[in-house]
Parts: C-alpha cells; sequence; structure tokens
C-alpha cells in the first residue's frame, strides 16, 4: 500500500474521532511516521528489533491537566506506516487497524492505561 492511500485512512479514522471528541482533540496533532524509534520502543519496555508498535500518545492525558495550566505545545498522536502495512496484508485489515489505532491512542489521552485500553475494548 503507498502512503498517499494509508494517509487517507489516517484521515478518516481521525475525522470520525474528532467528530466524536472535538473538544478532547482541540491541541492534539496527528502525525504519521514511517516507524517507531529505538527510544520509542525502550520508552513503553519494547525490545527493538523484535517488538514494534503501531501508534503512540505523546502528551499529558486530560485527567492530568488543570484547569489554569499554561498553555504548551499540542499533544500528537503518532500512527507508524511501516509496522501497519508489514502486519496487515489487505487494504481493509490495514484500514481497520488504522482505525483501531487512532481510538487506542486517543484512549491514552483520555487518560486509560494498557489495561483499562484493554478492558474497554480499545484495544
Amino acid at each position: 500500500m503507498n502512503r498517499e492511500a494509508f494517509e487517507g485512512m489516517v484521515e478518516e479514522a481521525v475525522a470520525e474521532v474528532r467528530d466524536r471528541f472535538p473538544e478532547a482533540l482541540e491541541n492534539v496533532a496527528f502525525v504519521i511516521e514511517d516507524e517507531p524509534s529505538d527510544e520509542d520502543l525502550r520508552g513503553l519496555g519494547l525490545e527493538p528489533g523484535r517488538d514494534t508498535l503501531f501508534g503512540l500518545y505523546d502528551g499529558t492525558p486530560l485527567e492530568d491537566r488543570a484547569i489554569d495550566d499554561v498553555p504548551r505545545l499540542p499533544d500528537r498522536i503518532v500512527v507508524f506506516y511501516r509496522p501497519l502495512v508489514r502486519a496487515f496484508r489487505t487494504r481493509w485489515a490495514v484500514r481497520r487497524e488504522v482505525r483501531k489505532t487512532v481510538i487506542h491512542e486517543v484512549a491514552h489521552l483520555m487518560g486509560f492505561d494498557e489495561d483499562e485500553v484493554e478492558r474497554e475494548g480499545f484495544a
């Protein structure tokens, strides 16, 4: 799958989530990167070369913010292109997993940890 088609899938998933949570996503940048860095993987307790990652939330979860917080740079949700297209062979499967990845990372923005994400069905 080419990068342009993948970007379109991410845009569709982001639009769907923005429609559901517009205020929560006001200061969130959605980014597509080719691969997670070794530092990203290690920071999550994953092993480079063995483990991979489809998405990453980088920011302060909404529940950890104070009402009088100073303005800051946008939080980031990163979707990783190459791991997703390597792991899922059909266009339909990639689209499904992109959507699932975006929702999963938005759940982290909302304050869910990995166990809660799985328990609530966002995994």
